[in-house]
This record gives C-alpha cells, structure tokens and sequence, in this order.
C-alpha cells in the first residue's frame, strides 16, 4: 500500500513536529510514508471565507498530487473534512455552473483515499494500541470537523486510552466549539475569545497536565488562551502522543 502524508499548511508552518511524529508512528506500525514536495494547500481556507472559485485550482492541484496513492494520511480533521465533505460540493457548483471542466471526475478518486490520522490508524490498519508510551494525565478535545463532519466517534479516546501510562480525564463540554473556526476567530474575536476561555476552563477544571486534540488549528487557538492566562497545561496533538515511546519520550 502506498501511503502520503498531507501535512497540511498550519503543521507545515508552524508544527512540523506533529508531522514528524506521524511518520515515526508509521514507521513503527510497518507503513512506508511518502512526503509529496508538490503539495499545496487544500483551499480549506479560500473556501471558507468565500473564495470558492480561487479553491477549484488548489483542489485540483491536491488531486494531482495525491492521486496515484493508496492512502491520504493527514494529522489535521479540519483539512481531511475539506477534502472528503466540500471537494463534492465544489465540484457540483462548478459543474451546475457549466464550468466542471471534469473537475468531479479530477477529484473523486482522492476524496475516498483521504484520512484523518486516527482513522487510518484504527479503520485502515486496524489497531488501537500503537506502542505508546506516555505517563501524563491527559484530557481530549474532539474538534468539531471530526466530530461532526468525519464522524470520529471514539477512535481517537481508543487510542489514547491504549497508550501506557497515559491516565485520560474527561472533558466537561468535550462537544462544545473551541471557538477557532479558521477565519471565524479573525471576523468574530471577541466571540471567539469567549468560546476559547469557556473550553480553556472546562480543560483546566480536569487537574490535567496535558490538553490533548487531532487539530492544531484549535490547539493553536486554545494554547494561545493558556499562554496568555499563564496556565501550566500544555496542548499536544494527538500524533505527538502516539508517537511517543520509552525510547523516544515526546517533551
């Protein structure tokens, strides 16, 4: 099975670790993973803030990149949901428009090949316990591309709870936004600074040393919410976790 890594633009700037942290889980689980140079940004963000005709070139592009791989692994929900949820719709519109161009036909054979981490571990290589190693109190935030739009579930709390060591401490709200919502938090800060304190509290009311999600961008959005307050919980992305061992402790 051939395997990529999406890294995504927010890892590929700013958390290169969590990518390093999926290939060495990989690794470690026997998966050979490929780092396509070509890649580009999903146009998660374009789209978002309404930019949809600009979007179609970068899913192509995506497409392109990806297509002659078995499996799409990304550590990112936000962006596996833009693929597998707003790529159809993107190529419908265009396609009513009498501008598709064969664009549905351009991205359908990546949308089903496109994976959230947690759901490639758990669906596509069947496991849960991955070898981990990590002896901290730990507290799940399920963001809200995977949890409402990939439909998550528990496959990220099996994993963690398979890990040794780890102790998992319920998340009081667990559903609730975190407040981040890419350009949301840009156009609506008060809002979203509200949203980040609420869920920022919830987690620190758990005695957790750790806040623990499969996103960075909310990860991002909260530690900046603990940094400014001063607290001593540490976000973490769940990749980081996993890939964590005796032999390679995660810091």
């Amino acid at each position: 099975m051939r395997v990529a890594l999406f890294l995504t633009c927010v890892n590929d700037t700013l958390y290169p670790d969590t990518g390093r942290a999926v290939v060495r889980l990989l690794a470690r689980l026997g998966v050979d993973v490929d780092f396509p140079m070509a890649q580009t940004c999903c146009g998660q963000a374009h789209y978002n803030t309404g930019y949809r005709h600009e979007t179609e070139p970068l899913a192509r592009h995506y497409a392109e990149v990806f297509g002659e791989y078995d499996a799409i692994v990304t550590p990112s929900g936000s962006c596996a949901a833009m693929v597998r949820e707003l790529y159809p719709r993107l190529g419908e519109r265009a396609s009513a428009e009498g501008r598709g161009d064969g664009l549905t036909a351009t991205l359908a054979p990546v949308i089903p090949k496109t994976y959230e981490l947690t759901e490639f571990l758990v669906d596509v290589l069947g496991v849960t316990d991955v070898g981990a190693w990590y002896p901290h109190t730990v507290t799940y935030h399920p963001t809200c591309h995977g949890l409402r739009s990939l439909g998550l579930g528990d496959r990220p709390r099996r994993l963690l709870q398979a890990v040794k060591g780890l102790e998992l401490i319920e998340l009081p709200g667990a559903d609730e936004c975190c407040g981040f919502g890419g350009t949301f938090s840009v156009k609506n800060a008060d809002v979203s600074a509200a949203m980040g304190a609420d869920k920022v509290r919830n987690a620190e009311s758990t005695g957790a040393e750790v806040l623990c999600a499969a996103d960075n961008s909310c990860l991002m959005h909260l530690g900046g919410t603990l940094s400014r307050s001063g607290s001593e919980l540490r976000p973490v992305h769940i990749a980081e976790i996993l890939a964590s061992t005796e032999e390679d402790p995660a810091v």
